[in-house]
């Protein structure tokens, strides 16, 4: 209260003989001072009985039949509430309105109090056990929410689900039964449970993205059912620790056209809204498709560019699985694929023949019960169409030639011959292809593998170049030579070299962005072996003390490499680290692009064209993602449960 003057106007009309006789009617102004502040504490201080620190004794439980709920002194009796903690007050309750309870002694009386804390909790223990049923119900709806996410199921399926598991109480827990019935699954509800797991996903992925030290972005687009361009994009990132990260950055809609520079504005909205920086990226992994790859208005060319004016440095990669697609297509041999594609297509187009077909299989016992169609688009389809076709080539040739259909081709120990090579070189391909898939997979590691593989190309030729042509790696090729024995199918063994020569030349022509940066991939896993002088200005110091030291030597041997950088002191070793963790940050192929595409698919299909972009979006995110949704944290928003919210 602040020290303050109220002036009070008295109006009284009086007459004044001595100050002003002339005057019949003055106005009286009188001016009264409000007490001081100090005297105002002096006249209207209380004393505040409520703060003088008592607290509950535990005898005046036994002596007063009171109890303490939520720092509050109440009757066990009669439930009311003594407003002042004190002996005195609790007493003098007691005894004006509980005297009779005094009969009561020893045990009999310490029954009797438990008797009334029973009651007096029960209505608590009612609400408590009806909040922990509704908050399990919904961390039940939750969970089995984010299981159809993760297995790609329409929102419609947790009806479903609830149906099936309702059935299943029945006969074996019926007196559960209500519980379980408070699980709410219906379409509405799944979808709002999903958007609050992708949004908990994004929380955590943007609490994640603080702590990069460097990442990578890799970015793929396709067209969903209903026509919609989706851009994916996936960052790999990596922290102080050497922690990694792999996760679906965003997947962005475009209505219009996919220029690159349509995807790179899309691509700048979801690196802002994740808060991310940009002189952290490392580099931009895409497909070949001009408006992720081309030179001046690229997607790829246009992030590099935004990436040094923010003060870092990027390089830009083309996919290391997208390249060993187009080295496989290098081998067309088109006077053998033709004739086996056509073959199979009359199979298996018309719907009696392709039964006849499996039936014939069937009759003759054959090691396989049909053919495999050939999807271009499919990785693998090429080598595994033809090494089905190779196996079955006697078999297709006596029922093509039973429908009046001969393939003349199947007595041609020449084109058998090419058959047999392009099943061998393509098998090779397939194996390869199948090592560069997967998550999680190092820059080094991949690029590794297309180095051995250019060099068991190497061997191929020097063994189809010999004057006795060894043919140990390829097996179909041996078959057909060792089943026409008088044909000399030698000679087409230089022809089968020169075409091995020129996949050799696609593959270093393919891969001269990885060959680019071959020096640090090798330093990377290979620090002990690599010559100093090989390596960059700024880390051939370090380098040479890093080599130097016996211990460290010995502990690259048993570690994991990941740990063995993780372990290096911060200090002594700062720009090692460093590399090692813009190593870690590379990204070598899109793989997680097209193994979420195919999600996408199941997901937004022809039956389900209505699903929009951004339940899209989060479904994928749920799908893909390592982060595991902290229900706890999304249900501390809700002041209270209920299984429908």
């Amino acid at each position: 209260m602040h020290v303050y003057k109220k002036a009070i106007l008295l109006f009284t009309r009086r007459f004044h003989p001595v100050a002003a006789p002339w005057l019949p009617c003055p106005w009286h102004c009188v001016i009264v001072s409000a007490p001081s502040i100090s005297n105002m504490a002096t006249v209207n201080k209380k004393r505040k009985v409520d703060c003088e620190g008592c607290r509950f004794q535990d005898r005046w439980k036994l002596d007063y039949f009171f109890t303490e709920i939520q720092n509050n002194c109440v009757c066990l009796i009669c439930q009311e509430t003594v407003a002042v903690l004190k002996e005195f007050n609790i007493k003098r309750h007691y005894q004006t309105k509980h005297a009779s309870y005094d009969k009561l002694t020893g045990s009999e009386r310490g029954e009797k109090v438990k008797q009334l804390e029973a009651v007096l909790t029960a209505p608590q223990r009612f609400f408590t056990r009806a909040r922990e049923s509704n908050e399990n119900a919904t961390k039940a709806s939750y969970e089995v929410t984010t299981l159809i996410a993760k297995h790609c199921k329409p929102f419609t399926e947790g009806e479903f689900i609830k149906d099936c598991v309702m059935t299943i109480v029945e006969k074996i827990c019926r007196s559960k039964k209500q519980e379980f019935a408070n699980i709410c699954l219906p379409r509405n509800t799944v979808v709002r449970r999903i958007e609050d797991v992708s949004s908990d996903i994004k929380r955590q992925l943007e609490a994640k993205g603080t702590e990069f030290d460097f990442f990578s972005l890799a970015c793929n687009e396709s067209t969903d059912a209903s026509d919609t361009a989706q851009l994916l994009i996936f960052l790999r990132g990596v922290d102080n620790d050497m922690n990694v990260s792999e996760e679906l950055l965003d997947l962005q809609s475009l209505k219009g056209q996919t220029r690159g520079t349509d995807l790179f504005v899309s691509l700048c909205f979801a690196v802002d809204d994740m808060k991310l920086q940009w002189n952290k990226v490392t580099g931009i992994i895409t497909d070949g498709a001009p408006a992720m790859a081309g030179e001046r208005s690229g997607l790829s060319t246009l992030v590099c560019n935004k990436v040094s004016e923010e003060g870092g440095s990027a390089i830009k990669l083309h996919c290391i699985i997208h390249q060993e697609v187009l080295c496989a297509k290098y081998m067309k041999y088109d006077n053998v694929m033709k004739p086996v594609i056509k073959a199979i297509n009359y199979i298996r187009s018309k719907a009696l023949c392709h039964r006849q077909f499996q039936q014939f299989l069937l009759d003759i016992q054959a090691e396989y019960g049909d053919v495999l169609y050939h999807n271009d688009v499919r990785w693998l389809s090429r080598g595994s169409a033809l090494q089905r076709f190779f196996s079955l080539r006697e078999e297709i040739g006596q029922f093509l030639t039973k429908k009046g259909q001969p393939m003349p081709q199947l007595n041609d120990p020449v084109w058998l011959a090419d058959l047999g090579f392009l099943v061998d070189i393509t098998r090779h391909l397939n194996a390869l292809n199948t090592s560069l898939q997967g998550q999680n997979a190092v820059v080094s590691q991949l690029y590794s593998h297309i180095k051995a593989f250019r060099t068991k190309l190497l061997l191929f030729q020097r063994h189809q170049s010999q004057a006795q042509p060894n043919t140990a790696h390829f097996s179909s090729l041996q078959e057909i030579m060792t089943s026409f024995p008088q044909k000399n199918i030698s000679a087409q063994m230089t022809k089968y070299a020169a075409d091995i020569s020129s996949l050799v030349e696609e593959f270093q022509q393919r891969f001269r962005d990885f060959a680019a940066i071959e020096k640090e991939i090798t330093l990377f896993p290979s620090p002990f072996s690599v010559d100093p002088d090989d390596a960059p200005d700024h880390l051939q110091l370090e380098l040479i003390e890093l080599q130097c030291d016996v211990e460290h030597r010995s502990r690259h041997q048993q570690l994991l490499l990941v740990n063995f950088y993780r372990q290096l002191d911060g200090g002594r070793f700062q720009a090692v680290r460093t590399f090692a963790k813009k190593m870690l940050s590379l990204f070598g192929s899109t793989y997680m692009c097209e193994k979420t595409f195919s999600v996408m698919n199941i997901n937004k299909s022809r039956m389900r064209t209505r699903l929009s972009d951004s339940h899209l979006r989060d479904v994928l995110r749920i799908k893909t993602t390592a982060l595991e949704p902290d229900l706890d944290y999304i249900l501390q928003s809700r002041s209270q449960y209920h299984p429908s919210h």
